[in-house]
């Protein structure tokens, strides 16, 4: 039976991905199978599960989905000795109104499977105080559980003491205290983390990553900190449906952001999906009946795109005919310009009129609920479609008919709607399921 164990902090930045990747690694290479998952709409920690464990990890999210979608995507894990659920934020951050089965928090997730909570807490500029935050954390919602604490970033043995004795006082477990260790820190971008696949070093980093928490922390302790579970039949999948039947799917390092789960349902459904780079100046494939281009970094590669002409007459012969629809980096090169940081524009596919620049950095971020105005691939006029929406750019222009009426997790109308001219869509937010 499966152990399964939720991995949170009091914020973002404190160490979760690190701790994860980090036992996933040192379990494995104790010979347990370890399935990773991550909670909430962050799309690439999921490929350094992947990485670390050798088993595809996928996104939970309670806004998005409702607990039978969730059921489904953690049933995998019934095959493992131990199962990490990443989250993201602090244990308890989400969004202000509830979507389908919560709000989008760690917690939701903790509570609704039952495993307990292992919190990294970084305790820099404090000592006795980081106890007073993990009390709280324990105390705050009672459906959820904590298994113990492991530090991040400890300064000095004296400061460690001062640390654990608080811990202590308060009833609560300390497994473990990291000291500070650059050599494990993995490299940031804008958008977040570089993605795994980008770094050629990745299993070696991993792996010093896990003998250094292994020195510091008591893996035995953490693992028996864990819950058994039982994994629960799902009476249903995730609502999710193809694009099309045969899938030309955008994907290399400017095209990287697509949730994995969409991919299994798309696959699971039936769906054939061949992947074409336009980075290398390919065209989508000539047999495919839909075009899909996920997100990514098209703005740190967009004079490679704007040069490369193959592809974007590839493209534009393809929307001719069929559809093609783009999320977010997507989007924006479906579009007719896109402006990089250094004010260069460079010419799009030109399938939209949408214009955006990352000249004047605007962060977009958060849920999306879309109720569609006109049909995209794979879903009718009338749907109402979750995602998550997270970029820097800004809209200079947006001037075709409107995709949808988009509102924000707190159901106020957004500007971002998405745009429709012919057999061409596009959006900012990333799909992760449709309401049922």
């Amino acid at each position: 039976m499966p152990a399964g164990l939720v991995i949170s902090a009091p914020a973002s930045g404190v160490g979760k991905t690190t701790l994860t990747l980090s036992l996933a690694r040192a379990w494995r290479n104790r010979g347990l199978n370890v399935q990773c998952f991550k909670s909430g709409p962050d799309y690439i920690d999921p490929a350094f599960h992947a990485a670390a464990t050798g088993r595809a990890s996928v996104n939970v999210d309670s806004w998005a989905m409702d607990r039978g979608g969730i059921a489904h995507l953690v049933g995998r894990g019934a095959d493992a000795d131990v199962v990490l659920a990443e989250g993201s934020m602090g244990l308890f951050d989400g969004v202000a109104a509830r979507g389908v089965s919560g709000t989008g928090a760690t917690a939701d997730i903790a509570e609704m499977l039952g495993w307990p909570v292992l919190l990294v807490i970084d305790p820099s500029g404090q000592a006795q105080t980081a106890a007073a935050i993990a009390a709280g954390l324990r105390d705050y919602r009672p459906g959820v559980r904590l298994a113990g604490v492991v530090l991040n970033r400890v300064a000095s043995p004296r400061h460690e003491d001062l640390v654990r004795r608080a811990l202590d006082d308060a009833g609560i477990a300390v497994f473990g205290a990291l000291p500070r260790h650059a050599e494990i820190s993995l490299p940031k971008r804008h958008l977040g983390l570089v993605q795994a696949e980008e770094q050629a070093e990745i299993g070696k980093l991993i792996d010093e990553a896990a003998r250094f928490v292994a020195e510091h922390v008591d893996l035995d302790a953490v693992l028996q900190s864990a819950a058994a579970w039982a994994p629960q039949p799902a009476a249903n999948g995730l609502n999710v449906t193809p694009p099309g039947q045969r899938i030309a799917l955008a994907r290399d390092a400017a095209f990287s952001f697509v949730y994995p789960h969409m991919l299994e349902a798309w696959r699971a459904a039936g769906a054939d999906i061949s992947n074409f780079s336009p980075l290398a100046d390919e065209a989508p494939d000539a047999s495919a009946d839909v075009c899909w281009l996920p997100g990514g970094y098209p703005e740190l590669h967009a004079g490679k795109i704007a040069a490369n002409a193959r592809f974007r007459s590839g493209l534009r012969a393809f929307a001719e005919t069929r559809p093609v629809h783009g999320e977010c980096g997507g989007y924006m090169v479906l579009g007719t310009a896109l402006t990089d940081a250094d004010g260069v524009r460079h010419e799009m596919a030109g399938l939209l009129g949408l214009e955006t620049s990352f000249a004047k950095r605007r962060m977009h971020l958060g849920y999306r609920l879309a109720e569609l105005a006109a049909p995209m691939p794979g879903h009718r006029p009338g749907a109402r479609l979750r995602g998550h929406e997270f970029h820097y750019s800004t809209i200079a222009a947006q001037p075709d008919t409107p995709l949808a009426v988009v509102h924000d997790a707190t159901g106020a109308v957004i500007a971002e709607t998405g745009s429709r001219r012919g057999n061409a869509t596009g959006t900012f937010f990333h799909l992760i399921a449709e309401d049922r």
